[in-house]
């Protein structure tokens, strides 16, 4: 992945920065529809989303001024301490595991909270929207491969969530998202495409499969292969960076 450039001060070099994003944003575009054109119907819609973990505010504004549309955020104290600074026309996305006690920061300033896992932050969700005056769109969180370090609810325990969540008149169902392990097979792409249409048969008022959220820099087009119509992309975009998992 392209580096930023350094200067002999030790500082990066913005305009190189910034080059590095608009190279990798091309490439990654050009990888999503040839993945669809091998994979998909050449309508099909899917949604590049651009990662923002420890990225600066002005690469996050430059990569939304080059076409990207949507931000995801994992972590609520970083996004709210880098808010006020983005480009406001790219939607928010909250991607990172939620706890109950951080739904109150952002229920008026994220459009979807992609990483609902349990009843009891559906609730939370529920009575604060409803407190708030707004409704909020939702994607169930699955850990699709049952791996103890990752949110998520456990796919055989799916059904329960969806009916229990639909009774909420404050939130709004509209799809799923996973990550699959690193390094698995298609089947676990395969076997999370199965759950999406499945549940989408099911048909139960007031959830609607619109989103299958699934694909990261390493593994997007295998998820677009299976399914997915929005990919979430960090890595691939801005670079690798140093930080540690928490």
């Amino acid at each position: 992945m392209c580096q930023s450039a350094v200067k002999p001060n030790g500082t990066t070099d913005p305009q190189n920065e910034f080059g590095n994003v608009l190279e990798n944003y091309k490439r990654i575009i050009y990888n999503v529809e040839n993945a669809k054109a091998k994979y998909r119907s050449a309508d099909d819609d899917v949604s590049i989303m651009a990662v923002t973990k420890t990225v600066a505010p002005e690469k996050i504004n430059f990569a939304i001024s080059q076409g990207i549309t949507l931000l995801g955020e994992n972590r609520v104290q970083e996004y709210l301490s880098k808010k006020d600074q983005y480009d406001k026309t790219a939607q928010v996305h909250m991607i990172g595991r939620l706890q109950t006690n951080k739904v109150k920061y952002i229920i008026n300033e994220v459009a979807m909270i992609q990483s609902v896992d349990s009843i009891k932050l559906a609730k939370e969700i529920n009575r604060l929207a409803v407190k708030n005056d707004r409704v909020m769109d939702v994607l169930l969180e699955i850990n699709i491969g049952d791996e103890a370090s990752k949110s998520g609810v456990a796919a055989e325990g799916l059904d329960e969530l969806i009916y229990e969540a639909a009774q909420l008149e404050n939130v709004r169902i509209k799809g799923l998202m996973a990550i699959p392990p690193v390094g698995c097979g298609e089947d676990m792409f395969d076997k999370m495409h199965s759950i999406f249409l499945r549940v989408k048969e099911m048909a139960v008022p007031g959830v609607s499969m619109e989103t299958l959220s699934m694909g990261m820099s390493g593994d997007y087009e295998l998820a677009i292969k299976h399914g997915s119509n929005l990919v979430r992309i960090g890595t691939a975009l801005f670079g690798a960076r140093n930080y540690l998992e928490g």
